[in-house]
């Protein structure tokens, strides 16, 4: 409406640009710009400019943005506030301290100025530092509810949950119109119902029943985490890290960003608190919940060692590329997609690679950048050694910037550029060398005979084949895909992506009756896929069908990293455990199908029984089949198993009490 009235006026393009920040990175920067060519000194914009800048890590751009600033006033406390930031982090602390006072030089007490430094340091996950600033702010204005705000967040960030959560509720009070602090509220409420699980080394809060079922799990997963990150990049960690998993994805989006959303997030990391979706939260998109915890605790280990000082897509980088090391189905892999990316020269530079995070055109943008990160981690690794990440890192500790760090040890920024685009390159043709990846010109509802036709004239076609293999199977000509898919897998063998062809020839296979082939193929899919229940699930049937424990047993314990909380991969862990004379797992698993809410619960109370009796722990056993019987007071089993326990109490409490001396009364 505004708009209408007046065109010429920048703080209504200022006013637009800042309403559509948070939902619309185009539209935001085209009002941006509007304003800008209206007033070129306009101070507000000028500032919003600067911080982009900051955000992308384009310091040196911010930097020349806000000298422009002081062009026009020489005393906005603003522009020296973010000046103090870019000294922060440059690591120059004098220099901070002096431009932090010029900027409250007119207003000694200017709440801005530590305000704005504090805001902008906890966006770059200096959360210590940052609540500092907004103590400072709040010492010399105690109402000041933003600072207030931003402490309780900064503070919920760094695990000093009662403060920070102390400090969300005044400001829920206060104003009632602070979205994000009625969520952190709320979500607390919601938190107390969780169990807390402890190790020396972590503090795990979970739904009551996912503790049940994979609590311990979890907690031995991270442990070995610690245990093998913290020794690779010589890190210490004394306090313990508090995760937080969460079945429901939007209580997940409170409690990380404060608002719902972040749908494409599995989990997140803030230093030494981690937040996680759980695999109730998944759906339909299943994702392998141990390869994100594993990926999130690397992302504390080197946020310890360089105290929050190191960009994003160093930490992604490193994290996706550990995922890798730690389990080859785990972490991004080249894909079609990536290849054509690569080759078509969407690679962002080494010097600019934070930028590729902040404003993405696509999902799959985003998801690019975080494999090109792991991509140049490993071009590291492999052209100048660990030992020289680890250098840089410990650069960036001290404060170094990223780009002076691996100057420092590749000769330049540009030859580390060139030299990282050669190497992403040959990654990228040597991706099925063979295949032939140029466009299909195709209809979408091709035939049998067209894709027939076109592969004949186009052999090699990887896209093409697959279309045609697709196309032969709804037909359920199963012997003419049998000899085609073969060929496809031979072209890409490393592909597993949906519609891959180790999916189709399995399909095949089961309908033609042969489960030795079936399985085989089955097998060769899960070696590289870390995430596909149909396959496993599948797998799993066929190795309790054959009667191949062991086999069975590995299927199913894989099957849980993906979702432990359906039925299927507990009961074939305990039937198979049962198979092996494992009674302690065979018992784990039993429980967790009670919390599961079995068809038959007197059977898995029975068993469960059984197997307690073997570990002599009675009491438990004794429990266990009284929760049978009431389930089915005339299982005969039961009753049986009942005298058995009775009698072993019996026998176990007259050898624990003394036996009477002749001479007693």
């Amino acid at each position: 409406m505004a708009l209408k009235q007046d065109t010429s006026d920048p703080d209504i393009y200022f006013g637009l640009a800042q309403a559509f920040a948070s939902s619309d990175a185009e539209k935001a920067d085209g009002h941006l710009q509007a304003a800008l060519a209206r007033n070129p000194h306009h101070i507000d914009s000028l500032i919003m400019v600067a911080d982009h800048h900051i955000d992308a890590e384009r310091y040196e751009q911010a930097g020349a943005v806000l000298q422009e600033i002081l062009e026009v006033n020489v005393r906005e406390p603003r522009a020296w506030a973010h000046l103090a930031v870019l000294a922060h982090l440059r690591g120059d602390q004098v220099g901070e301290n002096v431009l932090r006072s010029t900027g409250l030089a007119s207003w000694p007490e200017n709440p801005t100025v530590d305000f704005l430094i504090g805001r902008k340091l906890a966006q770059k996950y200096r959360f210590a530092e940052a609540a500092a600033y907004q103590r400072s702010v709040l010492k010399v204005s105690p109402d000041h509810l933003p600072a207030k705000f931003e402490l309780s967040q900064a503070l919920l960030r760094l695990g000093q949950e009662e403060e920070g959560m102390r400090l969300a509720k005044e400001v829920n009070q206060q104003d009632g119109y602070n979205v994000v602090a009625h969520n952190l509220v709320t979500l607390q409420n919601n938190l107390k119902r969780f169990q807390t699980l402890e190790t020396p080394g972590f503090v795990v809060r979970m739904e009551p029943r996912e503790a049940q079922l994979y609590g311990q799990r979890a907690l031995d997963l991270l442990g070995e985490a610690k245990a093998t990150l913290c020794a690779k990049y010589n890190v210490t960690i004394d306090e313990r890290v508090l995760v937080e998993i969460f079945p429901r994805q939007a209580d997940f989006a409170i409690r990380t960003f404060g608002l719902p959303g972040g749908d494409g997030f599995l989990g997140v990391c803030f230093g030494r608190v981690i937040t996680a979706n759980s695999p109730a939260s998944r759906g339909s998109t299943p994702a392998n919940w141990e390869a994100v915890l594993w990926h999130e605790f690397c992302h504390v280990v080197t946020l310890e060692k360089t105290h929050n000082k190191m960009p994003r897509w160093l930490s992604e980088g490193i994290s996706v590329y550990e995922e890798r090391q730690a389990n080859a189905t785990w972490g991004q892999t080249m894909t079609p997609s990536y290849r054509q990316m690569i080759l078509e020269g969407a690679l962002t530079p080494v010097s600019q690679l934070s930028g590729a995070f902040l404003q993405p055109p696509s999902a799959m943008h985003l998801q690019f950048a975080y494999f090109e990160s792991s991509l140049v981690v490993e071009f590291l690794i492999e052209r100048h050694g660990l030992e020289t990440l680890q250098r840089v890192l410990d650069d960036l500790g001290v404060g170094m910037s990223i780009n002076d760090s691996l100057a420092r040890y590749t000769g330049s920024l540009e030859v580390l550029d060139d030299e990282f685009a050669t190497f992403a390159r040959q990654q990228a043709e040597q991706m099925a060398p063979k295949a032939d990846w140029s466009e299909a010109d195709l209809p979408q509802d091709a035939d049998v005979a067209t894709l027939k036709l076109w592969v004949a004239t186009h052999p090699n076609h990887f896209v093409a084949m697959s279309r045609l293999a697709a196309a032969l199977i709804q037909q359920s000509r199963w012997n003419d895909a049998k000899t085609l898919l073969p060929e496809i897998i031979a072209l890409f063998p490393d592909y597993h992506e949906i519609g891959n062809a180790y999916t189709m020839l399995a399909k095949v296979h089961r309908e033609l009756g042969e489960t030795k082939e079936e399985r085989a193929v089955l097998e060769q899919l899960t070696a590289l896929s870390d995430d596909d229940v149909d396959a496993l699930g599948r797998l799993m049937d066929l190795c309790i069908e054959q009667e191949d424990w062991d086999a069975a047993l590995k299927t199913a314990d894989r099957l849980l990293g993906v979702n432990p909380l359906i039925a299927a991969p507990h009961r074939v862990i305990a039937r198979t455990a049962e198979q092996l004379n494992d009674s302690p797992r065979a018992i784990t698993a039993l429980r967790a199908l009670v919390a599961l809410d079995p068809i038959d619960p007197a059977d898995v109370h029975f068993r469960l029984a059984m197997h307690l009796t073997e570990l002599s722990e009675l009491s438990a056993a004794r429990r266990e089949v009284l929760r049978s019987l009431e389930e089915a007071p005339r299982f005969r089993a039961a009753h049986r198993q009942l005298l058995v326990i009775l009698d072993k109490i019996a026998e176990t409490e007259d050898l624990e009490t003394p036996a009477k001396s002749d001479d007693q009364p």
